[in-house]
């Protein structure tokens, strides 16, 4: 049985408007959701979001409602819209190394005041504090690669022109305008602030639609970036529901960036084609773990545990499928499935606990389905399987599924919840074809002692980004490498160049010097094109580019 991990609702029991009867005795001196989430911080934060109508988010940990909010409407999204441009001209027009130590500055910020983001995620998301310190981690490091290397991936750039000295190019990276965001519940502080860094960086504004039950983490962070040196107008965020002014933000946008399913993000790309403008899409993923036959088991095991467990699963590259050579997988199977039990479910503001709740009544019911199914198909449970409304109405316990097959949901749905299944191999090119057999290709897995061919194995894999001896960390953590997924997970990248410039329209400036491209001198046309054609001879004998 999965241990529970210190309190539970008595840790969030007093919610904000809202009171509750504790399970637990909670100990002296523990943070309640009424302490961090009072009414002074909600006015405070939600200040500037452009609505007046009233919604409200809840605390994953109890289903209590967790604060109101104001609610947008489509016409507050035009608003919203028109104040970003008239701030982002003045934005743009600022040095680009005044916008790179805005981003400094926000990671200074963002590490010294920490434990005030760590409870806003875990009361927003339900998850453990480590996994939210981990959203911490991604928004540090990208502050940190953007405020140091924007101006490299952004400088004007000389290129060698059609006749060179005799034609100067450089190229510009001019900012978009206003870039629509669309960001989701799971990591609401990564894939909030950490995908609109890039594009402030770049001389952009940034309207945003937050998920509205996590709003109050993105609106925390545009309050430290504004503190950082950003111009309020620069970011504005709206809150509603998303069929409701999702299409308003793309209508509006200069460029979408959207996280999400994959069945909304077709319809996103559908919006921003008919306009003619850009979009980057992260979607979904059924992310696949390959244990090869000289994998150290033990190692692997706790990084399945990771890999398939952190954020209680509900991570766009957490891994479900896990496929386990069969020389070792009697022993891996062990070593993962006492780890798995060992774990510690728990709602403390602290650190302590291995995972926390699923986020809503809406990912409980697709994780309980899909275990349920899997288990009445013939399927085995091997570790979890159960919910535990002991702890909170949403939390499951981390499961382990074996004998699964391709009729049940499980096998080629994205479950987005603490379950994987295990699947044995005699080949690794039959693991290969396995593991790529799926519409998306967001992340992939591989774990052996021979890195070489770890690595040989890893570029046959069909997937935006895998690990060699790690689930997920290693690449997305790799800030200066692009982050994506293939085929249903998406378009486009984050980190790294593409991060950035994808936020940027290319512009080339050409002038030409002492000579027209045209016949000249009192050439003939004849004579002009035979002396461009020795010209293009030599510039190859040259080895010009």
């Amino acid at each position: 049985m999965t241990d529970v991990k210190g309190t539970t609702q008595a840790t969030v029991s007093s919610l904000s408007g809202a009171a509750g009867n504790p399970v637990f005795a909670a100990p002296a001196g523990t943070r309640t959701a009424a302490d961090v989430v009072t009414p002074e911080l909600v006015a405070r934060l939600t200040r500037d979001v452009v609505g007046s109508g009233s919604t409200r988010n809840h605390a994953p940990f109890t289903g209590e409602q967790l604060a109101q909010l104001p609610e947008s409407t489509p016409e507050d999204v035009t608003t919203a819209f028109a104040r970003a441009r008239q701030a982002q001209k003045l934005w743009a027009a600022t040095p680009l190394r005044q916008r790179a130590a805005v981003l400094l500055r926000f990671h200074d910020l963002v590490l010294r005041r920490q434990s005030e983001v760590l409870d806003l995620i875990q009361l927003e998301t339900g998850k453990a504090r480590l996994h939210a310190h981990e959203e911490l981690q991604a928004v540090s490091v990208s502050a940190r690669h953007y405020g140091r290397k924007a101006s490299a991936y952004l400088a004007p750039k000389g290129r060698v022109g059609v006749m060179p000295t005799l034609t100067k190019v450089t190229e510009l990276r001019q900012p978009r305008g206003v870039v629509g965001q669309i960001s989701p519940w799971n990591y609401p502080f990564e894939l909030s602030v950490g995908d609109a860094l890039p594009a402030f960086v770049a001389g952009n504004a940034v309207v945003m639609k937050p998920d509205t039950e996590t709003a109050l983490t993105a609106l925390w962070a545009r309050e430290v970036l504004i503190e950082a040196g950003l111009p309020a107008g620069v970011w504005q965020v709206v809150l509603g529901e998303g069929p409701v002014i999702g299409p308003a933000v793309v209508e509006h946008a200069d460029y979408v960036s959207f996280t999400g399913s994959t069945p909304t993000g077709r319809q996103v790309a559908q919006g921003a084609a008919a306009r003619l403008v850009g979009c980057s899409l992260e979607l979904g993923g059924k992310n696949a773990m390959l244990v090869l036959r000289d994998a150290d088991v033990d190692k692997a095991a706790a990084g399945a545990v990771r890999g398939a467990f952190s954020s209680a699963g509900q991570l766009c590259i957490s891994i479900e499928r896990l496929y386990v050579h069969e020389s070792v997988a009697d022993a891996f199977v062990e070593r993962f499935a006492a780890r798995t039990r060992a774990m510690q479910l728990g709602a403390d503001l602290a650190y302590g606990a291995d995972m926390g709740s699923l986020v809503s009544e809406r990912q409980f019911d697709t994780v309980v389905r899909h275990v349920d199914e899997a288990v009445a198909k013939g399927a085995t449970v091997v570790a979890g399987g159960r919910a535990r409304p002991d702890i909170g109405p949403y939390f499951y316990e981390p499961t382990i599924l074996d004998g699964v097959e391709s009729p049940m949901a499980v096998c080629a749905e994205e479950t987005f919840g603490p379950v994987v299944s295990i699947y044995r191999f005699t080949d690794e090119d039959e693991a290969i074809s396995l593991a790529n057999g799926t519409p998306y290709g967001l992340n992939a897995s591989v774990w052996t002692k021979n890195g070489a061919r770890g690595r040989a194995i890893a570029s046959k894999l069909r997937a935006g980004t895998v690990n060699v001896n790690e689930s997920y960390a290693a690449a997305y953590g790799s800030a200066q490498a692009p982050m994506g997924g293939m085929g249903d997970s998406g378009l486009g990248r984050r980190h790294g160049s593409e991060g950035v410039l994808k936020y940027t329209e290319a512009q080339t400036i050409a002038q030409q010097r002492l000579v027209p491209l045209a016949p000249s001198f009192g050439l003939s046309d004849e004579q002009y094109a035979q002396l461009m054609t020795r010209g293009l001879r030599a510039m190859k004998a040259m080895r010009l580019r």
